[in-house]
């Protein structure tokens, strides 16, 4: 089920104002972007005062964040559920990528700063296992392999799956997209799992290399 914040089945005046106040900046990024969104547009959008968003989000970077955590939240929902359906692994690799990419595709906020923002995106793009964000992301989508995985394996595995999802989102192609299930069938097969597994085989080579007596 994609995400769509401002789709609540309650009346936009029934609902938490935090919640109206966090639709009310997804709507301002999908219009603007991030970068251009500012207190004032949200509170706007919102129907109250600049103050009242100030006591619920002490600040923009407050409040960014959490509407990323809301987002991301669904997403993770979202993602199991799909995933949780799955009678294997590659299902369930395929299932995270497909559901992901729908979320993409139909979030405008997301679309535009896919679009039009990518140097929020491309850091998180590194190998550097320091990213916080692909860790995380790892973290969030471990629980969609834990069936077919150890722990430590599902969650390297989700922050791989992240990792080449986000890629392809930022950097499409034009030979093929993820909302494409037979494409995404093949790169899972050709890439993603075997890609995995020489990743977890290089890292185990180099332990036992370290470890070997001198």
């Amino acid at each position: 089920m994609p995400m769509s914040p401002a789709s609540s089945a309650a009346p936009a005046a029934d609902r938490p104002v935090a919640d109206r106040i966090l639709d009310a900046a997804v709507a301002c990024v999908a219009r603007v972007g991030v970068a251009k969104t500012t207190l004032d547009d949200v509170a706007k959008e919102a129907h109250c005062a600049r103050a009242t968003v100030y006591r619920c989000f002490p600040g923009r970077q407050a409040l960014m964040r959490a509407v990323l955590d809301r987002e991301v939240a669904t997403l993770a929902a979202d993602v199991l559920d799909a995933a949780g359906r799955a009678e294997s692994l590659a299902g369930a690799v395929e299932a995270v990528i497909l559901t992901a990419a729908a979320t993409f595709g139909s979030h405008p906020a997301l679309g535009f700063v896919v679009a039009h923002e990518p140097e929020l995106v491309a850091p998180q793009l590194s190998f550097d296992r320091g990213s916080a964000l692909l860790m995380h992301a790892g973290a969030v989508v471990a629980p969609a392999f834990a069936r077919f995985l150890p722990a430590d394996r599902a969650e390297r595995l989700g922050e791989w799956v992240a990792r080449i999802t986000l890629s392809y989102l930022c950097n499409p192609i034009d030979h093929g997209h993820l909302d494409e299930p037979a494409f995404v069938r093949g790169l899972v097969a050709d890439f993603v799992l075997p890609g995995f597994t020489r990743s977890l085989s290089t890292v185990a080579a180099v332990t036992a290399r370290e470890g070997a007596p001198q």
